[in-house]
């Protein structure tokens, strides 16, 4: 049985479509970030970077002591390799997936989530003018986007020829065009690939997963909203928890 620290966001969403595209029995582990959950003494020692999602498989591969992994690109290597579905192991095919998985995590996801940092920050006046960061993210994602409209023309599947983990991780953030200012037409190869893979019956099940844990903002009271703000807001290095002693 696999654990999994998840929050619905794209990040998180990346695991359960694999989990189930594999049909693999999982639990889900609510970590809600918002509240800062990720920042407890006891996930931190699964998650040293204090970030969903991560995993605790209780059968690992090989057999032995649980493993516990955090770091999407990390997870669904495991996973995939694990089931032995998704993750060609044929070399040529191997490092065409494994390139798109890492262009994931280094250019897409961060990319996007600063995009979206520096339009909630805009919204204060307190944080001065955010015009360049604004421009720089924009066009970072509108970059990105083309990015995966040029690895997607003439095909069918980000790599390998057949749908993968690359499929897999970079769907969620794609999916998040809406609020980006972003054009779909302008990318018609990921617009098709939008389209198809959200056909997918696993990624319905997937991406349908989170709103029953989503909190209604008027319950939180503005004691909890300071307690929050406090926690989350600038964080810098987290020390080595007293209950880790």
């Amino acid at each position: 049985m696999i654990d999994l620290y998840f929050w619905p966001t794209p990040n998180g969403k990346k695991i359960t479509i694999l989990l189930e595209e594999a049909g693999i029995p999982y639990n889900i582990k609510r970590i809600n970030i918002g509240g800062g959950d990720q920042l407890t003494p006891d996930f931190l020692r699964i998650s040293p970077n204090g970030r969903m999602p991560a995993i605790v498989d209780h059968e690992p591969i090989g057999g032995g002591a649980l493993i516990t992994i955090f770091e999407s690109g990390a997870i669904m290597e495991y996973l995939a390799e694990k089931s032995g579905k998704f993750w060609p192991q044929e070399p040529h095919q191997k490092s065409d997936v494994t390139q798109w998985v890492y262009w994931q995590m280094a250019n897409q996801g961060p990319k996007m989530g600063e995009q979206g940092h520096f339009r909630r920050a805009s919204q204060d006046p307190k944080n001065g003018d955010q015009a360049y960061a604004l421009l720089r993210f924009d066009n970072e994602v509108h970059r990105i986007y083309g990015v995966m409209n040029l690895g997607l023309h003439k095909k069918r599947y980000l790599a390998a020829g057949q749908y993968t983990i690359a499929d897999m991780i970079c769907y969620p953030w794609a999916t998040t065009w809406q609020n980006r200012n972003i054009d779909l037409n302008e990318f018609p190869n990921v617009k098709r690939w939008l389209d198809e893979i959200g056909q997918r019956p696993a990624v319905k099940k997937a991406m349908a997963a989170g709103p029953e844990y989503r909190e209604d903002p008027a319950t939180i009271t503005p004691e909890e909203q300071a307690r929050r703000s406090k926690l989350l807001t600038h964080q810098r290095a987290h020390p080595v928890p007293k209950e880790w002693a």
